[in-house]
């Protein structure tokens, strides 16, 4: 994939989720919510501060991340359905 975002912005892979619940019911599709989580595919170079320099993002590719239900735009990229959001839609990195 040639795919590079550009300043904050971050390419993510939506994390499929459990297929069965903890107690062992099977989820429908209809009934599956579109996870909040996710794996950073690619990241861009960061801002400019008001000198001209980079300012480096917090994550990097290969980074597992929770994000906003709404965050992000869905793009498809070689028939993958990807994510791409700013830094600030991401609510963490996930250990």
């Amino acid at each position: 994939m040639a795919f590079t975002p550009l300043h904050d912005r971050v390419l993510v892979r939506r994390v499929e989720s459990d297929e069965k619940t903890k107690g062992g019911l099977i989820i429908p599709d209809s009934a599956k919510e579109k996870p909040a989580e996710g794996e950073i595919v690619a990241v861009g170079a960061g801002l400019r501060d008001d000198d001209g320099d980079r300012i480096a993002l917090d994550v990097k590719a290969g980074d597992k991340i929770l994000f906003g239900k709404w965050s992000g735009t869905e793009i498809t990229l070689d028939g993958e359905e990807l994510l791409i959001m700013k830094e600030s839609d991401i609510m963490g990195i996930i250990a």
